[in-house]
């Protein structure tokens, strides 16, 4: 574990804890929603979690035939504006959303954990099959600037003898940790310039492990410091000092 600085401005404006489980077949939609009654003076509003799956299938002229479409509900969020928490509660695991301010890793992991704990004894899961942690951050700098490389160390690179001005840029990346056993999908893309001559890079990291834990297991939150560990890693190598300044 590296010790890296923990700035004032943060850029950080979503954070989240997802645990995946496979829960007992006979859990139904109203144990998950009554998650709601331990939390409501906390988290007031309910609103389901919809779904929305349309399948189709080839003729035998290779013709697409579209099936009926399925919808239903997936689940609960629990949501306190005031505090800009969400909490979800799923047929197929748990989430917990912190947005902007974001404070720091031990108020949200603790935070977190409680809730996951509630949500253990509601739901019973029989296994937890995948953990992940996701941060998404906005960086606005300011305009004009000469390459993106000024701020992001990972930047789209056009071909030389192409225009080299751009508009809009989408890149992902999938990079694994054989150490820790776990993934990191690393999303960069822009957002439209604001009002103030800054334009939003967004430097979105979600890491995860796919795992079997059986039971109210410490070796999770274990697993949870090593994902933070490699979240950190990920975003303090990927921006520059001069980005780091607009931080501070």
């Amino acid at each position: 574990m590296s010790d890296y600085t923990v700035f004032p401005n943060a850029p950080i404006t979503e954070a989240v804890i997802e645990i995946k489980a496979q829960l007992p077949e006979e859990t139904d939609l109203k144990s998950l929603e009554s998650f709601h009654d331990h939390i409501k003076n906390r988290f007031p509003e309910k609103q389901e979690q919809r779904f929305l799956k349309a399948d189709f299938k080839l003729s035998q002229k290779d013709t697409p035939i579209t099936l009926p479409t399925k919808t239903g509900t997936h689940g609960y969020l629990f949501r306190s504006h005031k505090e800009k928490k969400v909490v979800q509660s799923k047929i197929d695991g748990f989430a917990f959303n912190k947005l902007k301010p974001y404070e720091n890793w031990e108020l949200f992991r603790s935070e977190g954990r409680e809730l996951w704990e509630l949500y253990f004894k509601i739901a019973n899961p029989i296994k937890i099959i995948r953990i992940g942690l996701r941060y998404i951050n906005r960086i606005e700098v300011p305009v004009p600037f000469d390459d993106f490389s000024e701020y992001l160390l990972t930047n789209p690179q056009i071909a030389p003898q192409l225009p080299q001005e751009v508009s809009h840029f989408f890149m992902r990346l999938e990079v694994p940790n054989p150490d820790i056993e776990a993934t990191a999908i690393i999303t960069q893309t822009m957002d439209k310039p604001t009002k103030t001559q800054r334009l939003p890079l967004i430097l979105d990291i979600d890491v995860f492990r796919i795992t079997e834990y059986v039971g109210k297991t410490e070796e999770m939150w274990k697993a949870f410091e090593k994902l933070r560990d490699f979240k950190n890693d990920i975003f303090f190598n990927s921006v520059t000092e001069k980005a780091k300044e607009l931080f501070r």
